[in-house]
């Protein structure tokens, strides 16, 4: 099957984080010294949306305007060696720059460069055509021009009404044309372009009533008005809004996570969605983007053994950044615990070892065997629960923070892409030797025993509901 064509539009940024260590302050203005450390760069705006549709397997093409500088050249270099067809239109004036000073895993200082007034070129037939033959586009708008081009939103209008547009406004861009499948305004962008406010106890309801408004004055097919770690709230027509909530993370840093949103929202439309569909899933994604460290993280290079995406051939798939979730919790010297099993009928065992197993380290993964994976082990009348919903209420448990679905009968090869500094089990082993403890020495990895909640278990559940003779 080809990958889905993705062609994104709109402002490209060189993001770059400066990380070092703060333990003075300065003697002559109380500011804290930061001893500066590492220095990493990445795109940013559009350039970053393309990057992580890259990352998601799809073909990207970015058309942007960037300055013949070295923070434009630098943008290409590195969008290049992800896989994205670039299209440069060509920028009069410096190329924007945003650094982040930061420290302990805070940002202490934001400076922006090339913030003074630019002019793009004018939108090419080269990215006329990249635009014609797109499955899907998203225009990520930053309000430096490209989105008021006409050429380009002429072409926008004549795609066939099968190819989903994502539009991400930007207060000082341009309204989106007619007819685009869906918008993407944060809560304050959205108080901007419908005039209103939407704050205090009543704060969904104003917010329904802005998205109504902005869908009948940008006749768009839906408007999804992203609300931080609320979420977002969906408006399709006259329809009652929709409110996809988003998972609860500890901490986590947010920078991108608007990009990660918009773009996981073009992918989910590109396959087929629907628009509420589509925004329920960017709002996970975006979530465990922030979880796993957010735009910071997105240049890390991979682990060099297995760290590809573990799918079960069933269909069930990993919630996206379990692995980089780990990486970026090594990163800053924490823990990562990981532990296996089927969890066919979740219960109060399950959940005690999987407490137990998270207040090891600072963050648990548990790898599930995919349903082919349960029906060898456990027999052709297992799993009662297939591996999706299995995954879902997982991943709903307090104590979880990532799901990896593994199809062969150990969890080897997931564990050699996690390498985690602990593997928990839970049950009869302390008898004898876990079969992952040699391969968990290998990388310093260490493999632990969790006793089980006496006479909770799955067969338990399985034999009582036989005696009971339960239909």
């Amino acid at each position: 099957m080809s990958r889905a064509r993705i062609v994104v539009a709109g402002d490209a940024l060189l993001d770059r984080d400066i990380e070092g260590a703060v333990d003075r302050l300065s003697p002559d203005a109380p500011v804290p010294v930061v001893d500066e450390g590492t220095n990493r760069v990445r795109p940013g705006g559009a350039g970053l949306a393309a990057l992580l549709l890259a990352r998601d397997g799809c073909e990207v093409a970015l058309v942007t305007a960037l300055g013949d500088d070295r923070a434009g050249r630098e943008v290409s270099s590195l969008l290049a060696k992800a896989g994205v067809e670039v299209v440069d239109l060509g920028l009069e004036g410096a190329t924007p720059e945003k650094v982040r000073v930061r420290a302990s895993g805070r940002s202490l200082l934001r400076i922006d460069r090339g913030g003074a007034p630019s002019r793009a070129g004018r939108f090419s037939p080269a990215a006329g055509a990249l635009v014609g033959r797109a499955d899907g586009v998203l225009v990520s708008d930053y309000g430096r021009g490209l989105a008021a081009d006409e050429g380009m939103r002429a072409c926008i209008s004549l795609l066939p009404a099968g190819v989903p547009v994502v539009w991400d406004p930007h207060p000082r861009g341009a309204p989106p044309p007619p007819h685009v499948r869906l918008v993407t305004p944060n809560l304050r962008e959205a108080e901007h372009f419908g005039k209103g406010t939407a704050s205090g106890p009543g704060f969904i309801a104003a917010a329904g009533a802005l998205g109504r408004r902005l869908v009948a004055e940008w006749r768009a097919g839906a408007v999804a008005i992203t609300l931080g770690g609320r979420g977002a709230l969906v408006v399709e027509g006259a329809n009652p809004p929709l409110v996809a909530p988003a998972p609860v993370i500890s901490e986590g840093d947010s920078c991108g996570a608007g990009d990660r949103f918009a773009a996981s929202a073009t992918r989910a439309l590109t396959a087929g969605a629907l628009p509420s569909e589509a925004v329920c899933s960017a709002v996970v994604d975006a979530s465990r983007f922030v979880g796993a460290g957010g735009a910071g993280t997105v240049m890390d290079e991979p682990e060099a053994s297995g760290t590809g995406d573990v799918r079960a051939r069933d269909g069930a798939a990993p919630p996206p950044d379990a692995y980089e979730l780990a990486r970026a919790i090594r990163s800053r010297g924490g823990t990562v615990v990981a532990t296996g099993g089927c969890f066919d009928l979740l219960h109060a065992g399950h959940v005690a070892t999987l407490e137990a197993a998270r207040s090891l380290g600072d963050c648990l993964i548990v790898l599930l065997n995919s349903d082919a994976s349960v029906r060898r082990l456990k027999g052709p009348d297992r799993p009662l629960v297939p591996a999706g919903d299995r995954a879902a209420l997982l991943a709903a448990l307090e104590a979880v923070d990532g799901v990896i679905v593994f199809d062969e009968d150990t969890p080897e090869r997931a564990l050699d892409g996690l390498r985690p500094d602990l593997f928990a089990k839970g049950g009869d082993y302390a008898l004898g030797p876990l079969p992952e403890a040699s391969l968990l020495g290998s990388w310093g990895g260490e493999a632990v025993v969790l006793p089980y909640l006496r006479g909770r278990s799955t067969t338990h559940l399985l034999q009582e509901v036989a005696r009971r003779d339960i239909p």
